[in-house]
């Protein structure tokens, strides 16, 4: 069974930063696009980051580009997600994926606040 790991998730002050890490178990996600999501209540869940399996490309939302950088390893089969500057809308769920896949495991919490 696949399982996408999220963690790094926390409150933080607006202006800060921080960095999500993915990991999975029972897949190789060295071969697939991989995506971060994130959902906030009464909301879709929406993507923020992609990185295509090289790692030679990524995408990301708009309200994200230049705060964000996705990045991962293959060897060690882990996808990473640099948050910084985040303000109270980055406040959300973020959950970790194969691209297509949205928001399906149990995702990380990021809060920010004051």
């Amino acid at each position: 069974q696949v399982q996408f790991v999220a963690s790094g998730g926390g409150l933080v002050q607006p202006g800060g930063s921080l960095r999500l890490s993915c990991t999975a178990s029972g897949f190789d996600t060295s071969q697939y696009t991989m995506t971060w999501y994130r959902r906030t209540p009464g909301k879709e869940c929406e993507p923020v980051a992609t990185i295509t399996s090289s790692g030679d490309n990524t995408d990301y939302a708009d309200s994200v580009k230049g705060r964000f950088a996705i990045s991962r390893d293959n060897v060690k089969h882990t996808v990473h997600l640099q948050l910084s500057s985040l303000n109270s809308e980055d406040t959300a769920r973020y959950y970790c994926e194969r691209t297509g896949w949205n928001c399906r495991g149990q995702g990380t919490q990021v809060t920010v606040s004051s």
